[in-house]
């Protein structure tokens, strides 16, 4: 199953695609989800109302990944380096499972994001409502 949705940070929409995972299903049944940009290093993440386990930890991600930290019950979209970072590698800052990716391959937009920002997720689908 196809699970497009729309990321919007500020006024700056993103396009991705939520994988088949149990974690991007859950946060999908949640869908839309408002809250505010918290930004760490080339990282956006913020909170949501998904409480998990992960079922496929990782501690490296690559540019566009987006993932669930469960320590802080967030979601995560990565587009660079954080502070944990070496070299050409994207560390997050303890495990995360990689629940989708952005579809955009420009993250210029990303980069402006600030701290406190609204961001929203919702479905991309037009005209149903499940």
């Amino acid at each position: 199953m196809e699970r497009k949705v729309v990321i919007t940070v500020g006024d700056r929409q993103e396009k991705a695609e939520l994988n088949d995972s149990r974690v991007a299903q859950a946060i999908w049944e949640k869908l839309p989800i408002s809250a505010q940009v918290s930004t760490w290093g080339e990282e956006i993440y913020f909170e949501i109302p998904v409480k998990t386990k992960i079922d496929r930890p990782v501690r490296e991600v690559a540019k566009g990944d987006l993932c669930y930290w469960p320590n802080g019950a967030c979601f995560c979209i990565f587009f660079g380096p954080t502070p944990m970072s070496s070299g050409d590698k994207i560390i997050p800052a303890s495990e995360v499972e990689i629940i989708g990716k952005l579809v955009t391959t420009d993250y210029a937009g990303l980069k402006t994001a600030r701290d406190g920002q609204p961001v929203r997720i919702e479905r991309a689908e037009r005209g149903k409502s499940g």
